[in-house]
């Protein structure tokens, strides 16, 4: 048994005098020795070892002075949310309003409900989106339907701000975060996004279960992208916890709470959009299609916007 701890660079960092402990039936206090860390972000975690092979316990982040940051052009929060409130948040306890959240149609998919020329194989379907023990949950599943291309639909589940009575659309200076449980699926495609008027997408993420560990962010109104990897926060059926912060002159991206990317391009003063949460199905191009007919889930735990 060993408290572990790793640097940005995966550099081990140990605390001392934890290696090599044995469980015994009588049970065991484990009290490591001290040691000091410079200033920077670290992954600390238990790891325990059967019979030579070594587990790992949940992980967690550990700060130590101030967390490096990317130098920014404009100022920058402390945090996140630092003198922002919460304007607009779905936690989940209840099933989606029709006030809050579409769950039929996107102008940001070609035919409405489907959107075969963007390599998804999804049919959006209402009865797909559930709600149970505070968190949302998206399943994909094989469909019936004859795509234009002629690939086989995945019936799924896809949650937007646009077209309902409420409208609600971020804006320039807002801060978006939700916190989801990746899918551990192969084919799974899921996103927090944004879309108004053919455009105005920043993708908070995208996911692919073949990339394990990595996350996508993207800024398609003034072109900037990231591929994020990390392998003690991101794995399929893994927590984590994503957000993203719309600056006019650079957009910033968050995972869990921590700024890993900003993109020094930003979406303008005047910007704004409607917000999606959805679990798309890859149709192959790009990243695997599903290998058979098991149904895909992905889980969203809140939806929460500052300003």
């Amino acid at each position: 048994m060993t408290v572990a701890v790793r640097d940005k660079n995966n550099t081990v960092e140990d605390f001392p005098g934890a290696s090599n402990v044995t469980i015994c039936p009588a049970g065991y206090t484990l009290t490591t020795g001290t040691r000091t860390f410079t200033a920077g972000t670290y992954t600390i975690f238990g790891a325990y070892e059967v019979a030579g092979a070594w587990t790992n316990l949940p992980s967690t982040t550990m700060v130590v002075g101030a967390a490096p940051t990317v130098p920014s052009p404009t100022p920058t929060p402390s945090g996140p949310t630092a003198g922002k409130t919460l304007a607009w948040s779905d936690e989940f306890n209840a099933a989606p309003s029709p006030s809050v959240w579409n769950d039929s149609t996107t102008s940001s998919y070609q035919y409405g409900n489907h959107n075969p020329s963007d390599n998804k194989l999804d049919w959006i379907t209402p009865s797909d989106v559930s709600v149970s023990g505070g968190a949302v949950t998206f399943t994909a599943q094989p469909g019936t339907h004859v795509l234009e291309n002629g690939n086989t639909s995945w019936n799924t589940g896809l949650l937007t701000t646009e077209g309902t009575s409420g409208g609600f659309q971020v804006k320039t200076g807002d801060y978006i975060e939700t916190r989801v449980k990746l899918p551990t699926g192969m084919g799974a495609w899921p996103a927090l996004w944004t879309w108004k008027n053919g455009n105005g997408e920043i993708d908070s993420f995208e996911y692919h279960p073949d990339n394990p560990n990595l996350l996508e962010f993207t800024n398609h109104v003034n072109a900037a992208s990231d591929y994020y990897t990390n392998a003690s926060t991101i794995n399929p059926g893994q927590w984590v916890t994503i957000g993203t912060y719309y600056g006019a002159n650079s957009v910033q991206w968050y995972v869990n709470g921590v700024m890993v990317y900003q993109d020094n391009t930003g979406v303008g003063s005047t910007w704004s959009a409607y917000v999606i949460l959805n679990l798309s199905v890859s149709a192959g191009q790009y990243h695997p299609a599903p290998s058979g007919t098991t149904p895909i889930t992905f889980s969203a735990d809140y939806v929460r916007v500052y300003r």
